[in-house]
């Protein structure tokens, strides 16, 4: 495969940007990248140490328990009904699943991936990776009449924060299953609601009964700290989750055991991910006004881990001018055309460096 069809890695691109905005007299101000900075919690970094001189090769399938925890999380946390334990796949972090799923359900050239209008760039990168082709559409209207072979939801959304509801969800299914596409849901952010709550495309009200032909990938990157860990799992249609069980067995792409048991501690342990939304939520709530002080209109934004922003002109020029005050933001563009004259802020810094963009932005 040539390395001419795949884009140029995104985050490349902000260097000279993080140069200027690392000059600042009180140091940057990092709000370009999704990466945890709290602590990972107690409960996990017990879990991952209690199995470490476990000698053998770790299952593919993940431990009973592993699978059992995700199981009972969903329901829990997500109203989740239906899912069988044997039909979840833990997946070593989710930016490899997403990027090599479309190859693992055997798309291939001459083959259409749907991705949302502006979407994670993974999700083109993995049609790419099969000599699929991609289509931008947010409503199926848009992707005409042939009969794509994957279609990718993301509520909420990154870069947006954008929420769908019910019966947009429920609409696509029927719309898929009628053509007999599969569609995958991006859930990485799920947990992360705050003027809207989001839904699962396993939640009953949405699949009516059934899950074929449905899939939903899941982190514990943003909801408990684990970006480190590499963990992650894809869950829902049985007879799918096993085809791509099939295909890891033989490729190895195997989770290891020490983050199988975090993973176990992490879906268990709500009052951590209680304490980690509230660390979101208050990093938001500086983060926000501060920008609409600033001349800055925040769209979409109900959910997830980021605020999408724009103050009428082109990305680039908005990501140079925060970083002249030592922030440093990803333009709209990462995320596809739609984007021009938008900036993506992550809400993932401390709350010190949180308090001081947002002096920074507003004086």
């Amino acid at each position: 495969m040539s390395r001419a069809i795949l884009p140029d890695f995104p985050w490349d691109s902000l260097a000279e940007h993080a140069a200027t905005a690392r000059a600042h007299p009180d140091g940057l101000v990092d709000l370009s990248v999704g990466t945890p900075v709290d602590p990972v919690p107690d409960s996990v970094r017990d879990a991952l140490a209690s199995v470490s001189e476990v000698p053998g090769y770790p299952a593919t399938h993940g431990t009973p328990e592993l699978r059992a925890a995700a199981v009972d999380a969903l329901r829990r946390r997500h109203g989740a009904d239906g899912v069988e334990p044997d039909a979840v796949l833990p997946t070593i972090g989710s930016k490899e699943l997403v990027a090599w799923l479309p190859t693992l359900l055997g798309a291939a050239d001459g083959d259409v991936v749907v991705i949302p209008e502006l979407a994670y760039p993974t999700y083109e990168v993995g049609a790419l990776l099969a000599g699929a082709s991609v289509l931008r559409a947010d409503a199926t209207t848009a992707v005409g009449p042939g009969r794509p072979a994957l279609l990718w939801l993301n509520s909420p959304s990154n870069p947006t924060g954008r929420v769908l509801g019910v019966e947009h969800l429920r609409k696509v299914v029927e719309w898929a299953r009628e053509r007999g596409t599969v569609v995958v849901a991006d859930e990485c952010y799920l947990a992360l609601g705050w003027e809207a709550e989001p839904v699962s495309i396993l939640h009953p009200d949405v699949h009516g009964g059934s899950l074929d032909g449905l899939l939903a990938v899941h982190s514990l990157s943003k909801s408990a700290n684990l970006a480190g860990y590499r963990a992650g799992f894809i869950t829902g249609d049985p007879a799918l989750v096993a085809d791509l069980l099939a295909v890891r067995k033989h490729a190895g792409m195997i989770v290891p055991r020490p983050v199988q048991q975090a993973m176990t501690a992490a879906l268990s342990d709500d009052d951590a991910l209680r304490a980690q939304r509230d660390r979101y939520a208050a990093r938001r709530a500086v983060l926000r006004p501060a920008l609409e002080r600033a001349g800055f209109r925040i769209e979409h934004s109900e959910a997830g881990l980021y605020l999408w922003a724009t103050c009428g002109e082109s990305a680039e020029a908005t990501v140079a001018r925060l970083a002249e005050r030592g922030i440093l933001v990803a333009p709209g563009t990462f995320y596809g055309p739609r984007g021009a004259d938008h900036v993506r802020v992550a809400l993932t810094a401390t709350d010190e460096r949180v308090h001081a963009a947002a002096e920074r932005l507003t004086t």
